[in-house]
């Protein structure tokens, strides 16, 4: 079955990969969209990963990288990716002031 959702959220501390969702053992999932909100007047960059099946970032897994985000100004992206169970999405922003949002569905046996 299939529900549509936030798949993830993430404030990342600056320069800190963080883990914005995590697929569960049994699901899937389609990532549709992102949206990244850089609620600064100071301009930064971004980075958003997605991992299949987990594990550590490698630098295929980048579907951004080093995107500048002017400040007061967001980011909107139609993805549609598809992530395996326990894939990761992460997100990295050089300053602590973005907010990632992932928005899709969820396939469950």
């Amino acid at each position: 079955m299939a529900a549509y959702l936030v798949l993830g959220q993430a404030n990342p501390a600056a320069a800190t990969l963080t883990t914005a969702g995590t697929v569960g053992a049994s699901d899937e999932w389609v990532v549709s969209s992102c949206v990244v909100c850089n609620r600064s007047t100071v301009p930064t960059d971004f980075r958003i990963a997605m991992i299949p099946g987990g594990g550590a970032v490698s630098n295929e897994d980048y579907i951004y990288y080093d995107v500048p985000i002017g400040g007061n100004d967001t980011f909107i992206a139609t993805i549609g990716v598809t992530l395996e169970a326990s894939s990761l999405i992460r997100v990295y922003a050089t300053l602590a002031t973005l907010s990632f949002n992932f928005y899709g569905s969820e396939i469950t046996p």
